[in-house]
Formats: C-alpha cells, structure tokens, sequence
C-alpha cells in the first residue's frame, strides 16, 4: 500500500502528541486498542458526520496506529487527492457495480500487514440496511472483522471484539449489528 502520514517519523510523534491533548481537551477517551493483529476489516459506527474522519486520525496516532481508510472518488480530484492519499484514504466508485470487493481482497492477500476501516453504513446519511462489502472482503481475504465505535453520547472511541466471519452473512450480520445497537451518533437522527 502507498506512503501515509503514519509513515513519517517526525510528524507522527507531533500528531501524536497533539492528538492526545486534543482528545482529552475535548473531553473524549479511548477504550482499548487496536488489536495485534497483521490483517484486518475495521469497521467502525455509526458514521454519522464529517468529525467522525479527524476523530479517527486522532485515536490511530494516539494509539500509534496505521489505518487506510475507504472513501468516495470525489474526495480524491484536485490538489486534495495526494492529501487525501497521505491520510491513508483509497478512492473507491461507490455508484459502480464493479469489482471492488476482489480488488481489496487481492491488496489484502499481497499485503503481510494492512488495516483498512470501511464505514458499514456507506454514507453518513441514514440507511434502511448496511453495505456488506466489509463483509464480503473480510470473508474473500480471509481475515477478522474489528469492530470499532465513536459513542459521542458517552465521548469515548473504543474496540469491541474481533469478529471472525463464518461466510453465513444472513447469521453474522445480525450478531455485527447489535453490538451497536447502544452506540450513538454524532447526530442520532441519521443511524
């Protein structure tokens, strides 16, 4: 995978620094960490608002963490599209039916270490039912679900188990979903 800020000795030591005295001025916590684990699916949600991507940047380099993450192409135009790249970010077309999926499950298998979180939700906007590509890329790579949450009616980030998928998605989905049934949104009204 492409060189991101994690990557950059000096000013991950600063973001750090920075990023846990930013979480506790803003009254946040931590519970838990990343797991010790080379290869996994993170999800993390409800993914209701925009903080939700500087909140996420702030527990890797407090954690000391790195993490790609999946984005809609359009982040990645312009002169933002190298910035977006170097905060971990991987452009995908979220309105095509293409393959996505294989294509992650194939970085996955050429990768010997590689984290990506994906929103299950897919947008921040409500949603009648989550995207299962998360689900369909952890079961074709073969490796672990994280389940991560930002509880912003408790301010705390924390990790919630690994969940390892049994390829029955009609099974495992219920089992992934309730455990954030008492997790709550920057704005509640949206998950």
């Amino acid at each position: 995978m492409h060189y991101t800020i994690f990557d950059t000795p000096l000013l991950r030591s600063f973001m750090r620094t920075l990023s846990i005295l930013l979480l506790r001025l803003r009254g946040w916590r931590i519970e838990g960490s990343f797991p010790d684990l080379p290869k996994y699916v993170l999800i993390a949600a409800p993914h209701t608002s925009n903080w939700d991507f500087p909140l996420t940047l702030g527990v890797c380099f407090a954690l000391r963490a790195k993490l790609y993450w999946m984005g809609k192409h359009t982040l990645f135009w312009g002169p933002l599209g190298p910035v977006m790249r170097w905060l971990g970010g991987i452009p995908v077309m979220r309105s095509r039916n293409n393959s996505l999926v294989q294509q992650m499950v194939t970085v996955y298998q050429q990768s010997t270490q590689l984290v990506v979180a994906i929103p299950p939700e897919g947008t921040r906007q409500r949603v009648k039912e989550w995207k299962t590509g998360f689900y369909h890329i952890a079961c074709g790579a073969q490796v672990p679900i994280v389940l991560a949450y930002m509880d912003y009616a408790h301010k705390v980030c924390g990790f919630g188990p690994v969940f390892y998928p049994t390829g029955d998605i009609v099974a495992d989905m219920p089992r992934i979903q309730a455990f954030y049934c008492d997790k709550v949104g920057k704005y509640p009204d949206q998950h």
